[in-house]
């Protein structure tokens, strides 16, 4: 009994022996195979890395689909292109390449790219995937995009070193945002900025930019910002009570209309409502604060964080950090490809029937064109063939008889513009830009009333102009500049000698880009800063800069000599620029936001579209898991 008792406790425990060296065997099994798909999956992560990487950089800096297009045109799962492999030290190896790549019809400035990753355990480390060794595919398709820039988001803009010096707390006043691709400086003197200031760090300026705001400018509360109103303009010699007290009230009026509304809550919504969302971007909200896992209102942001600020005089501001997530380079567009224009002019059609008001857009199905007044016939010439204007041209509107533009023309040397402008279109200049007078709509915005949206029905048909320059943005009559003013900031700096001006860059591929100079000849055997029209030309018709209504982007210089004829200077709209050198000669300087340009929701266009320069973006939309493989088993 004693022997059979025995023999039926060992057969137990063998049989349980037996059952946990299974049961752990199989728990091993397990656990190796959920670490090998975990490692092919990583392999083909970096697999598809590679591969964007590989396409990115180069779109990043031609902003243009070409190479994409003559590259990747046929792929497919039978005809991969742009394959490349690697391994991953100690891990494995991947191999990829693309094997889809579409249009988005209706949409010109779409592709779509797949990418198929197949990343293995190299058992046998001969770089070969071989039958029986684990293995994972993956399939990832990007959108590439020429996305509306945000850099038209601010009302100042540049892509180097952002600098107001000299200015106190009514001598500039900015009503909106503010940003550069590098440090941002208020030095000698407090502005007043009510918006948003931003610097992010930038390792391709030298030297480099830590992406810091170096101090905090003053900023208006909401009260104040409701109820605010500019100082009256100085009354000009000889100016009768009755033009004067009439002028005054023009200006007022337009100053009232311009700027962009403070917040209410009762107008705009609660915090975190839904009618908040949609008016956020639209409205000065002094006090910031975290809504909805985002910064709201009129916050400070670089390499150190997201801070709130409050500064309503000479004391010292006071901050409080909200996140501590670093900010990050906006990509400018480029302009280098004039041929990207005239193409854009030459097909341009309307495409908008009615207006969100229901009537009929009168422009619909129309080109682009360019019309100034011919005072000799008293009748309009259309300056512009099929969108494009070969050399440059002379444009002078009056409140009588204004230009009249109507979508994206180019003009391929450089345009010299001053006066009324009516209608809405870009204009695109192969070379300079030289603004010689003020410029101002003979329909202007009006941001007043209820609800931002609200406004939009009424501001969606008033005047609207671009001005984009391949070349710079010139103010003033050139023929006065002098190597002090504006020319030194014109000009590459030179430490320790020369430390106000331009400066240098490393593209994406680490390319030097030289400063620019202003007193550099061109190709055109004019001075950089120098219009290729006859200086008489000029001086016949250049007068003060006393208000700008346009949108100014430029691929190197936004400056000039502003405000020469006294009375300060209003700019209704946004200057973007790589280096930025305004002069002002009077005060004060106020900057008023244009949100026309700013875009409703991710898939809704601005208000007013004007096929501003375009910013290159990309963003996975799908990730397929195609499964793991090992010993012939799927899983």
């Amino acid at each position: 009994m004693a022997m059979v008792s025995s023999f039926l406790i060992l057969s137990l425990l063998a049989v349980a022996s037996v059952s946990y060296t299974s049961s752990a065997t199989e728990t091993v099994r397990a656990s190796k195979r959920m670490t090998m798909d975990v490692q092919t999956t990583n392999l083909c992560e970096a697999g598809i890395q590679d591969i964007l990487r590989s396409l990115w950089r180069p779109f990043k800096q031609q902003q243009i689909f070409s190479q994409l297009d003559s590259t990747l045109t046929g792929a497919s799962t039978s005809n991969p292109t742009a394959a490349l492999s690697g391994t991953v030290s100690g891990v494995g190896a991947y191999s990829s390449g693309v094997v889809g790549y579409a249009t988005v019809p209706g949409n010109a400035y779409v592709r779509l790219v797949t990418v198929r990753a197949v990343g293995w355990i190299d058992e046998n480390n001969n770089g070969i995937l071989n039958s029986g060794e684990p293995s994972k595919t993956v399939d990832v398709t990007a959108r590439f995009e020429l996305t509306r820039s945000q850099v038209f988001d601010y009302t100042y803009f540049v892509n180097n070193y952002g600098w107001m010096d000299g200015f106190s707390q009514n001598d500039l006043i900015v009503n909106g945002d503010m940003r550069a691709n590098g440090n941002f400086n208020f030095l000698n003197g407090s502005p007043t900025v009510n918006g948003s200031v931003f610097a992010n760090n930038n390792d391709k300026l030298v030297p480099m930019a830590v992406g810091l705001v170096n101090s905090a400018p003053i900023k208006m509360t909401n009260t104040t910002y409701a109820t605010w109103a500019p100082n009256n303009p100085a009354r000009l010699s000889g100016e009768s009570t009755a033009a004067y007290t009439a002028r005054v009230a023009a200006y007022q009026n337009m100053m009232a209309a311009r700027r962009r509304q403070g917040y209410n809550a009762l107008t705009h919504g609660s915090t975190g409502s839904a009618a908040f969302e949609e008016n956020r971007d639209f409205v000065f909200r002094s006090d910031a604060s975290l809504v909805n896992d985002r910064p709201a209102g009129a916050i400070i942001g670089d390499s150190t964080g997201l801070k709130a600020w409050t500064r309503t005089g000479s004391s010292s501001a006071t901050t409080s950090l909200l996140d501590s997530q670093r900010t990050r380079e906006i990509i400018m567009p480029d302009l280098s490809d004039i041929n990207r224009y005239i193409d854009l002019s030459t097909n341009y059609r309307d495409t908008k029937a009615t207006f969100m008001d229901g009537s009929a857009n009168p422009n619909y199905n129309q080109g682009s064109w360019v019309e100034v007044y011919n005072t000799s016939t008293r009748r309009y010439d259309r300056v512009s063939t099929n969108g494009v204007i070969n050399g440059s041209v002379v444009l002078v509107g009056t409140d009588a008889n204004p230009i009249r533009i109507h979508g994206p023309v180019t003009v391929t040397q450089d345009v010299v513009i001053k006066g009324t402008v009516a209608g809405q279109g870009t204009l695109y200049t192969g070379r300079n830009t030289h603004i010689v007078g003020g410029i101002k709509y003979a329909s202007g915005p009006d941001f007043r009333g209820g609800s931002v949206f609200g406004t939009d029905a009424a501001n969606e048909k008033k005047d609207f102009l671009g001005l984009a320059a391949r070349g710079s943005v010139i103010m003033g009559n050139p023929t006065t500049f002098t190597s002090s003013y504006p020319l030194q900031y014109m000009t590459p700096v030179n430490p320790p000698t020369k430390t106000v001006g331009t400066y240098g860059r490393y593209d994406e591929d680490g390319n030097w880009i030289p400063a620019y100079d202003a007193m550099a000849i061109d190709s055109s055997g004019r001075r950089r800063y120098q219009s290729v029209v006859p200086d008489s030309t000029i001086n016949s018709i250049a007068e003060g800069v006393n208000q700008i209504d346009a949108i100014l982007y430029t691929n190197f210089v936004g400056g000039g000599n502003i405000g020469t004829s006294g009375g300060g200077v209003t700019i209704n709209g946004t200057i973007i620029s790589r280096d930025e050198a305004m002069v002002t000669w009077s005060l004060p300087i106020i900057m008023n936001y244009d949100n026309r340009i700013r875009e409703r929701s991710v898939d809704e266009k601005p208000l007013v579209d004007l096929n501003l320069p375009r910013s290159p973006a990309m963003m996975r939309s799908t990730w397929q898991d195609r499964g793991f493989q090992y010993r012939s088993y799927s899983y």
